[in-house]
């Protein structure tokens, strides 16, 4: 193993120049860099120093862009390059110059009806497709939905599903450190909190929570502590959205319901159809 060299602005990584820090996770720090063989910019993520001599965490990020990688979709972002120089473990890929989702909402609350089914549909489209792969992503959250400028139409975004770190087979139970806990309780399913075999039906389930809060503005959960908000995704049923979000009808409901049930066996069968039930009970439909 390279030994980790600091990184400093201006630094070159690979084919890589860094200009500058956008980002900051529990295992990496994503910078905006310059791609000197192509003259263009990329998201330049790297393995975090304090994680560089964990053998597990090493192999956790070579993962995410194998995974990242091998599915090919428009609303997954494109990996260009991945590898290791001067001791630092580094993904480029295609930079997103919009927020993700979780900062739009900080900023802007709730979101417009057809906004948000435009974005739900693009995300069910790139997680169906990482299940048809036979994988799980695992860490579905508004932070990892990043959000461009859209040229098409009058739709003024774009969805990117990015962080393939826990992405898994089906029934492996996805892993977390302890800082990506608490920033995705607010998205688990119950299968995920009680450790039981985990499938695309946890994805979804989580999906269901994003929309939920793109919508009403707020979590479907909203609790002071960590352990109550476990145990109501685990016991509770969510609240009717309709009553947070007056522009939707009591058909809602019932799809949001079913999205989040608490066993995977009664929820729907992928996220396309449960995108495909919402837009039906809302009464619109996306392009």
């Amino acid at each position: 193993m390279a030994r980790y060299q600091p990184i400093h602005l201006g630094a070159q990584i690979a084919d890589y120049q860094v200009e500058r820090e956008i980002g900051r996770g529990g295992m990496s720090v994503v910078y905006l860099a310059k791609d000197l063989r192509m003259g263009r910019s990329v998201a330049l993520k790297v393995l975090a120093p304090e994680r560089t001599r964990s053998d597990d965490f090493r192999r956790r990020f070579l993962h995410e862009s194998r995974v990242a990688t091998s599915i090919d979709h428009p609303h997954i972002v494109p990996i260009f390059g991945a590898g290791e120089a001067n001791g630092v473990l580094y993904i480029a890929m295609r930079y997103v110059d919009g927020p993700d989702l979780g900062a739009l909402l900080d900023r802007d609350g709730p979101l417009p009806v057809t906004g948000t089914m435009r974005i739900a549909a693009q995300v069910a489209s790139a997680l169906d497709a990482v299940h048809e792969h036979r994988l799980v992503h695992g860490n579905v959250k508004p932070g990892n939905i990043l959000l461009a400028t859209s040229i098409v139409g009058d739709d003024p975004y774009y969805a990117y599903l990015i962080d393939f770190g826990l992405a898994k087979p089906p029934l492996e139970a996805p892993f977390t450190t302890a800082d990506e806990l608490v920033a995705t309780v607010p998205y688990l399913a119950p299968e995920q909190i009680s450790g039981r075999p985990v499938d695309g039906r946890g994805d979804l389930y989580s999906l269901a929570c994003v929309v939920y809060e793109a919508l009403a503005g707020g979590p479907v959960f909203p609790r002071d502590e960590d352990v109550a908000l476990l145990l109501a995704h685990q016991y509770d049923s969510p609240p009717e959205l309709s009553r947070r979000c007056p522009e939707l009808t009591a058909a809602v409901d019932s799809v949001m319901a079913k999205a989040m049930a608490k066993s995977p066996e009664d929820r729907y069968g992928s996220c396309r159809e449960f995108v495909a039930a919402l837009l039906s009970a809302a009464g619109g439909r996306v392009s």
